[in-house]
């Protein structure tokens, strides 16, 4: 009990709590503003790539601007850049979406397995920045970025370490999924499909980022841009790093989504608000990474099938979900029992 000498004059009681400390809470907040972070990363990505601007950086590191280089070959180097750049800033956006879902429902809740989730997609995020040593150009704007995100991802992560109720296991308890899988109906096969697609994407980025790392281009690359490597270079010799640096940090953003969808759909069960993220996600990061290719003309069948593929199955099973997640019983406070269908 208060001593009434203890309370502030409206009475209220006292609390020896500062103010950032207070702030932070549990530190889910910390984790939410480094979802929050993320996504307005990628809409300042998007905003460049549709305003054809690049940073100081690029600038100074090329010595040339993108007026400069639209000149040669119908602007194709600077659309194919672009194209890059608009679909990290997609897939940036539908990593942060899936954050602040992790926060506000199965970490609020102190699912251990939620904490898991952020430490491998943080873990796969963070690290994809290290790909610079692969192609030798160092992003300032992008490593200052990281140092920023980084002390709020690991402070968050470093509070909410005690929300984690269960402790059944550590990292074993991302190994049993939230119910029984089955592609016997239709809502199994929907969930299946999710799984699926996360599965996909997480094995596109790695490709992308290894590629990113090495050959830098593919086939359909190179004829869309109507001009071999040794052109490029002759061009500027640091143009190409600075495309492989775009390419590489595209893959390290979709093995981070990838891994994090993967692994939602594999632990939870699929409410009503796990629905809307899911969706808004992947209409946004598939949107950007496939819609990007339409303005600049960039149409090869053979690259663009595996997008559309990716993007198909996904929608597949978002629409089998839905029916179960319209259930009553399926909403984001309960934990539900979990039918075998799904």
């Amino acid at each position: 009990m208060e001593s009434p000498s203890s309370l502030p004059p409206d009475g209220s009681p006292a609390t020896r709590e500062g103010f950032v400390p207070a702030l932070i809470g549990d530190g889910r907040s910390l984790l939410a503003l480094t979802g929050l972070a993320l996504m307005l990363s990628g809409v300042f990505a998007l905003f460049l790539s549709v305003n054809g601007a690049f940073l100081p950086q690029d600038i100074a590191y090329l010595g040339m601007d993108p007026r400069a280089l639209c000149g040669i070959n119908q602007c194709r180097i600077v659309h194919f850049m672009f194209h890059d750049r608009f679909s990290f800033g997609g897939t940036l956006i539908a990593i942060g979406t899936l954050y602040l879902w992790l926060v506000q429902f199965p970490l609020r809740r102190g699912e251990e397995w939620a904490w898991w989730v952020f430490a491998v997609s943080g873990a796969t995020g963070f690290t994809s920045f290290l790909c610079y040593l692969g192609y030798g150009y160092l992003d300032t704007w992008h490593g200052m970025a990281t140092l920023g995100l980084l002390p709020l991802y690991l402070g968050g992560m470093w509070k909410t370490r005690a929300l984690r109720r269960t402790r059944i296991g550590g990292w074993r308890s991302l190994r049993q999924p939230a119910v029984p899988l089955s592609w016997k109906t239709g809502a199994g096969f929907g969930r299946g499909c999710l799984l699926a697609a996360g599965i996909g994407m997480t094995g596109a980025g790695v490709v992308i980022m290894l590629v990113g790392m090495t050959a830098v281009f593919v086939p359909e690359d190179l004829v869309f841009l109507g001009m071999r490597p040794e052109t490029l270079n002759a061009i500027n010799t640091r143009l190409i790093p600075l495309i492989a640096h775009d390419r590489a940090g595209f893959g390290g953003g979709l093995v981070s989504c990838g891994s994090t969808v993967f692994l939602i759909v594999w632990k939870s069960h699929l409410t009503i608000d796990l629905w809307q993220a899911l969706l808004f996600a992947g209409t946004v990061g598939f949107g950007c990474a496939i819609g990007v290719h339409y303005p600049i003309g960039y149409l090869a069948p053979s690259h663009l099938a595996p997008a559309w593929l990716g993007a198909g199955i996904y929608l597949l099973g978002m629409f089998c979900a839905w029916p179960v997640i319209n259930a009553p019983r399926f909403h984001s406070d309960a934990s539900p029992v979990a039918p075998d269908r799904l």
